[in-house]
């Protein structure tokens, strides 16, 4: 078993001079936003050509999208958001929330984040209730597979990944072990492979927990994301793109 990539594939750089890069999403209207932690940006790269797509984020961390191409944003300052079709900002969560970190969205229409500094990861229901799915000392990234039946989440203080199995209603099942290496921020692929951004590069595993190598990158990366066979990845000063035999998983 080998990484679904092509041995001559190439890393390029797109983008650089961030702060702290995180988040990295590809609309489906075909442009890819990334947030920038330090400087409280979301970035938005379209053809070659980068601009700002919302100045003053409150620590703009994790992005997802929803089912209706929403951003929805899980911002450090305390709070997850959405940012509606026509710019206006809407609270999804923040009672209680000290520091949100990676969020995805579940086809369902419910929606995960992590919470890293209070140690919890929560769901917002379909129908807006905010609860909690799982603790763990620094859940950081998370990622559904693509049959939406798991949730990786990534614990970057005890430095590994755990798999939890979805109940019907959304509430998770207690975790198992899935990968020991310490992860920042982690997606799927549609063949179940997980990617994560851990300390020297992209580990990639298969569904089944069996490593299939790594993706070296010159900075620690911290997370990643695809559009189609293209994945991009970001570290704390820049935006790569490489070309892969797989697709992500969609959730929108």
């Amino acid at each position: 078993m080998a990484l679904p990539i092509d041995p001559k594939a190439e890393l390029k750089q797109i983008a650089t001079g961030f702060g702290l890069a995180e988040g990295p999403v590809f609309s489906r209207r075909g442009y890819l936003l990334f947030t920038d932690i330090r400087a409280q940006k979301i970035h938005k790269w379209e053809r070659g050509q980068l601009t700002v797509f919302r100045e003053n984020s409150n620590r703009a961390n994790g992005l997802s999208f929803d089912h209706q191409g929403r951003l929805l944003t899980a911002e450090g300052g305390g709070r997850v958001t959405r940012t509606e079709k026509n710019g206006a900002i809407t609270v999804l969560a923040q009672d209680g929330l000290q520091g949100p970190n990676d969020v995805v969205y579940a086809i369902d229409g419910s929606i995960y984040f992590s919470d890293l500094p209070k140690g919890k990861v929560h769901q917002i229901t379909r129908q807006g209730q905010v609860r909690v799915v799982a603790e763990t000392t620094g859940p950081n990234g998370v990622a559904l597979s693509p049959n939406q039946q798991q949730l990786y989440i990534a614990d970057f203080r005890t430095g590994g990944v755990k798999v939890h199995a979805i109940e019907p209603d959304g509430r998770l099942k207690p975790g198992k072990d899935f990968a020991p290496i310490t992860v920042d921020g982690l997606k799927t692929d549609e063949a179940g492979n997980v990617w994560m951004a851990s300390l020297d590069g992209i580990h990639v595993y298969t569904v089944n927990g069996e490593p299939l190598g790594v993706i070296k990158t010159p900075e620690r990366p911290t997370n990643c994301g695809w559009s189609g066979g293209t994945l991009y990845i970001t570290t704390p000063t820049s935006v790569y793109q490489m070309q892969t035999k797989v697709s992500g998983t969609r959730t929108f």
